[in-house]
């Protein structure tokens, strides 16, 4: 016998595999597997909800003007771009530690 899902549950799901894959993109195939065990919902059924349900129902979010997209893409890559000078500074400064000789 068929599970029944509330609508709620279902908007919820369907919404969270549309976010998913804005955010990271990708197929819908892959977010509707990350998604469906984490609501213990089946991948098949989710499937079926996204394409019965699809993005012209999933609320959009006010999209934003070139200008400020790309102030904050820029934002994001200055800040990645600090990371990665970090990121390698401590990896030089470990791979330093491991190539000393050690005195015990």
């Amino acid at each position: 016998m068929p599970k029944k899902f509330s609508p709620e549950l279902r908007e919820r799901a369907v919404r969270m595999v549309f976010d998913r894959q804005a955010r990271e993109g990708g197929p819908r195939a892959a977010s509707i597997r990350a998604v469906a065990p984490q609501l213990g919902v089946g991948a098949e059924t989710l499937r079926i909800w996204c394409n019965r349900y699809g993005p012209t129902d999933a609320p959009t979010t006010p999209s934003e003007s070139l200008e400020e997209e790309n102030r904050r893409l820029r934002r994001e890559l200055a800040e990645s771009r600090r990371a990665n000078e970090i990121l390698k500074a401590a990896s030089a400064f470990f791979a330093a530690e491991l190539d000393r000789p050690t005195t015990k």
